[in-house]
């Protein structure tokens, strides 16, 4: 750790410092300790950390046996995830700072690796060199397991959205299982190809990570919202979902071209015009059923002030919503706030 205090980064970074220099390099202090903290952990959706709950997080709490456990669960998972699972990482990092300094490190170690390909994401595979064979091998299978089973998961996932709630639905509902099974085969195809395509359009492991901050920015607000205003209908999801991808798409063409306004101003101005686009949606578009968001409120008793119009509909009293349920919604909130805190 002496020696890796010794080590300076761009501008004299010191890469032990606990938090960012403010002072001389305020670009980096947003990017990695400023936009996080106040607007990504809200705004952004991502695989396992879905500000409103998301089907990740719901796999574990269905799997548990009581509302306790899926309480103690979730927030033994936030733990597990976010602070133990990445000190592994954060070591060999640290570890490559002293054995590679500067990326020319990198270049003279491997003389052969084309030079475009040389960035900082490339330090953690040069470090495996430094594995005994054995070693190699099973972090070679580590990978190949988890590259495999996130493929293999979001393909049948994808797959099922397009047959079950896209084409069985609106294209051919009276066809038979097995024209449906045919169907989500194709469909998982065309996903694969489509997927796999990316690799011309992204140089670096870092743009891929960008390119899924990006497409996620702005649908945060809207799943945590939903629970609190009976406005937020499906459309609305749709929408976001579409423009946050519609504006990554154009930010990733402007970089093919030599435009880079940096990832969090991007980050930032895709919340901005996604919120906005669902938002529109939301007085504008296609309202929900009355009599479901009767039914909903009845069963949910969800609480705040956007919920106040279907509460006066379903004949529920003020006193008689909060009744009853005010510990559970202190306990539910607590939890939240103690599991988002530790993303």
């Amino acid at each position: 750790m002496d020696k890796l205090s010794h080590v300076k980064g761009p501008g004299g970074l010191n890469y032990l410092n606990m938090l960012p220099d403010f002072s001389n390099n305020w670009d980096l202090a947003v990017a990695i300790f400023i936009m996080p903290l106040c607007v990504q952990w809200w705004s952004v959706w991502y695989p396992g950390a879905e500000p409103g709950g998301g089907s990740y997080i719901a796999q574990r709490m269905l799997a548990s046996k009581s509302e306790k456990d899926a309480l103690g669960g979730t927030l033994f998972f936030n733990v597990a995830h976010y602070v133990l699972r990445p000190w592994p990482w954060i070591l060999v990092g640290l570890a490559s700072l002293i054995v590679y300094p500067q990326l020319s490190d990198i270049q003279k170690a491997f003389p052969h690796l084309d030079p475009r390909l040389i960035g900082h994401d490339i330090a953690f595979p040069a470090m495996l060199r430094f594995l005994p064979a054995g070693w190699v091998g099973l972090m070679l299978g580590g990978l190949v397991a988890a590259n495999s089973s996130t493929i293999l998961t979001h393909l049948n996932w994808g797959a099922s959205y397009l047959v079950h709630d896209f084409y069985r639905r609106f294209v051919r509902p009276e066809a038979s299982e097995k024209h449906y099974v045919m169907a989500g085969r194709l469909a998982t195809i065309l996903l694969f190809v489509a997927s796999s395509s990316l690799v011309f359009a992204l140089d670096t492991a870092k743009e891929a990570f960008s390119l899924i901050l990006q497409v996620g920015a702005g649908t945060g607000l809207l799943y945590l919202v939903r629970w609190f205003w009976w406005r937020v209908t499906a459309w609305c999801e749709i929408v976001a979902m579409i423009s946050s991808f519609g504006v990554s798409v154009t930010f990733l063409i402007l970089h093919r071209n030599g435009v880079d306004l940096g990832t969090h101003r991007e980050l930032l101005a895709t919340v901005i015009l996604t919120t906005i686009c669902w938002l529109a949606t939301a007085y504008l578009g296609p309202q929900t059923d009355a009599g479901k968001l009767v039914e909903f409120y009845k069963r949910i008793r969800p609480f705040g002030p956007g919920w106040t119009p279907i509460r006066v509909q379903a004949g529920i009293s003020q006193a008689e919503a909060v009744g009853g349920r005010a510990r559970r919604q202190h306990s539910t909130g607590a939890g939240w706030l103690v599991g988002r805190g530790w993303r």
